[in-house]
C-alpha cells in the first residue's frame, strides 16, 4: 500500500474507487467524516437509553418491524440480524467485487447518517489495507432493503464468524484470520448490523466495475472496428462529422472523429472515385452503432458517480437526533442501469460478430480468401473463431433480458416490489466477459486480414493495433488452435493495455 484515500461520504469518484479496488490504494476515514459518525451516533445512544421506537434498533425487521424490543435486546438484535441474513449460496464473488462492497459500504457509512461507531469502519478500513477478503456467496440479494444476504455474510466476517476467502482461493474462518493478523472482531452494538446490510454496496461495486470495463471495450471495439474497415476497403466518407452534426448527436461525432483517427493515412479505406454502392451497415453505420452503446455507458456513470456517495441505509440518521424511515436501499436505478448496459455491451458483441463473420466470408470480403485460410479446402483458417463469436453473442442474447423487468415479492408482502439489481450485475459481468472475447477474435481476425491486403497499408490506428497483436499472436500461415490467444487478447483488452499500447502510438 503506498498511498491512503480519506473517504467521506461525499467525494469519492469512479478513479479513486478503481484505485482502491484494482490498484491497491488504502483507505482512511477522513477526519470530517469521523466527527459526523460519532455525533449520529451519539443520536443512536441517546434514543436507546430512552427507549425510544425506532426501526431496526428498538423493532423488528421487515413485516416483523411492529414487534417492540426490549431494551436490554438491542445488541443481540444486530446479531441475530446479521447470523440469520446471511444465507446466501453459489460460488464466492470475486475478490475485486468484495473490495468493492466494503468500500462502497465504508464510505456510505462514512456520510454519518447511519449511527455506527468509528471503530466498526475502522476495522472495514483494516480489511481492505491488509487484502483481507471475506467469502460472500454471489447468490441471494433481490437488490432492495439492500443486498441483504452478501452484505450479511460481509458482517459475519467482521464479527468473527464467517469466513475470508484464503492466500489458496479456499475459504478460512474468519476467527483465525483476524487473530492471525492482529484485529479484533467487532462485537454489533445498537443499529450496527441493520446499518451494515441495509445497502446497495453490491450492486453499486457491479455497476462501478462495469463501467469502467465498459469504457475500456469500447475504445478497443471501435480500434477493432477500425482494423475491420481498412480489412474491408470501408469507404470513409460514412465517418464524414456532418452526419452527426445533422443528427444532433454530439456521440457520434465522437465516435467517428476517433475512427476518423485510427483510419488517418489508410491506403485501404479510401472514398472510390466511382460509385460502387453502399459498405453493409457494419461499417457504414459504426459512429450510430457505438453512439449508442456511449450513450448507455454515460447513463450508467452518472447513476453510479451518485450512489458511490449515496447514504442507503434504513433507518438514516439526522441531526437533532431524528429518525426517518425510507426506502434508500432500493436499487431501482441501479438495476436499470446494470439492464441499460448490458445491452450496449451486447450491441458492441453483436456489431463485432457481424464484421468477423463478413472478413472471412468470400462472397462478402472483397477479394480476401475463404475463412482467410492458408488453403482453403485443406485449411479452415478462421472459421471456428466465428462459431465461437457467434456462440458468445447467443449466450449474451440470453443474458440481456433485464433482470429488473420482473419483481417477486419477499417479507411476507411488507417488501412487495424489488429490484432484482444484483441479478443484473453478476449477469453484467459475464457478459461482458463474452464480449471482450468477441472483440478479441476480431482483433485477431481483421489483423490477419490486413496483413493479406500488403503490400497496401492501414491506417495509423489499424497498423498500431497490429503491432500490438503480433507481440502475442503470430500470423496464421497454417492451421492451429487458437483458444489461448483469444482469451490472450480478451485480456488485454480487459486491464486496457492493449487500448493504450494503440492510443500512446497515436498521441
Amino acid at each position: 500500500m503506498t498511498e491512503s484515500l480519506p473517504l467521506d461520504g461525499r467525494s469519492l469518484t469512479i478513479e479513486q474507487f478503481l484505485a482502491v479496488v484494482r490498484g491497491g490504494c488504502g483507505v482512511s476515514l477522513s477526519a470530517e467524516a469521523r466527527e459526523r459518525v460519532r455525533s449520529s451516533r451519539g443520536s443512536v445512544e441517546r434514543a436507546v437509553a430512552r427507549g425510544r421506537p425506532v426501526y431496526g434498533v428498538s423493532t423488528g425487521f421487515g413485516s416483523l418491524s411492529d414487534r417492540a424490543i426490549p431494551k436490554e435486546k438491542a445488541k443481540e438484535l444486530q446479531l441475530s440480524l446479521l447470523r440469520s441474513h446471511a444465507c446466501g449460496t453459489g460460488d464466492p464473488l470475486d475478490p475485486e467485487v468484495v473490495r468493492g462492497m466494503m468500500t462502497v459500504r465504508l464510505n456510505s457509512l462514512a456520510r454519518g447518517n447511519s449511527g455506527v461507531r468509528p471503530e466498526l469502519l475502522d476495522l472495514l478500513a483494516e480489511l481492505i489495507n491488509r487484502h483481507l477478503d471475506p467469502c460472500v456467496p454471489e447468490q441471494g440479494s433481490v437488490g432492495a432493503s439492500g443486498d441483504l444476504a452478501p452484505l450479511a455474510h460481509l458482517g459475519l466476517a467482521l464479527i468473527g464468524e464467517g469466513q475470508f476467502i484464503g492466500s489458496d482461493g479456499r475459504p478460512e474462518a474468519a476467527q483465525s484470520v483476524l487473530a492471525r493478523h492482529g484485529l479484533h472482531p467487532i462485537v454489533p452494538a445498537e443499529k450496527e448490523g441493520v446499518a451494515l446490510i441495509n445497502g446497495t454496496s453490491l450492486m453499486t461495486t457491479y455497476l462501478a466495475l462495469a463501467v469502467a470495463d465498459a469504457r475500456a471495450l469500447l475504445g478497443a471495439a471501435e480500434v477493432a472496428a477500425a482494423m475491420g474497415f481498412d480489412a474491408l476497403l470501408g469507404n470513409p466518407s460514412s465517418l464524414d462529422d456532418r452526419f452527426g452534426e445533422i443528427r444532433n448527436l454530439p456521440e457520434q461525432r465522437s465516435v467517428a472523429a476517433r475512427m476518423r483517427s485510427l483510419l488517418a493515412s489508410s491506403e485501404l479505406a479510401i472514398a472510390p472515385t466511382e460509385y460502387h454502392g453502399q459498405d453493409p451497415y457494419t461499417l457504414r453505420c459504426i459512429p450510430q452503432v457505438l453512439a449508442a452503446v456511449e450513450l448507455g455507458i454515460g447513463f450508467a456513470e452518472r447513476i453510479v458517480s451518485c450512489e458511490l456517495n449515496a447514504v442507503s441505509d434504513n433507518p438514516v440518521v439526522f441531526e437533532g437526533d431524528e429518525f426517518l424511515s425510507g426506502g434508500n436501499f432500493h436499487g431501482q436505478s441501479l438495476a436499470l442501469a446494470l439492464d441499460t448496459l448490458g445491452l450496449a455491451v451486447q450491441y458492441i458483441a453483436g456489431f463485432s460478430e457481424r464484421r468477423i463473420a463478413r472478413i472471412i466470408n468470400p462472397a462478402l470480403n472483397r477479394g480476401l480468401p475463404a475463412f482467410l485460410a492458408a488453403e482453403p479446402g485443406l485449411t479452415s483458417g478462421f472459421m471456428i473463431p466465428q462459431y465461437l463469436a457467434a456462440s458468445l453473442v447467443n449466450e449474451n442474447a440470453t443474458l440481456v433480458h433485464p433482470a429488473s423487468a420482473t419483481s417477486l415479492p419477499t417479507s411476507a408482502d411488507q417488501e412487495d416490489f424489488v429490484s432484482m439489481g444484483a441479478w443484473a450485475g453478476a449477469k453484467l459481468r459475464r457478459i461482458l466477459s463474452n464480449a471482450q472475447r468477441v472483440v478479441a477474435v476480431e482483433w485477431i481476425v481483421a489483423g490477419q486480414a490486413l496483413e493479406m491486403r500488403r503490400p497496401r497499408s492501414g491506417g495509423k490506428g489499424s497498423e498500431a493495433a497490429l503491432r500490438v497483436l503480433r507481440d502475442q499472436v503470430r500470423p496464421a500461415s497454417a492451421d492451429r488452435s487458437f483458444s489461448g490467444e483469444i482469451q490472450t487478447v480478451a485480456d488485454g483488452i480487459r486491464d486496457g493495455s492493449y487500448l493504450g499500447r494503440v492510443r500512446s502510438e497515436l498521441a
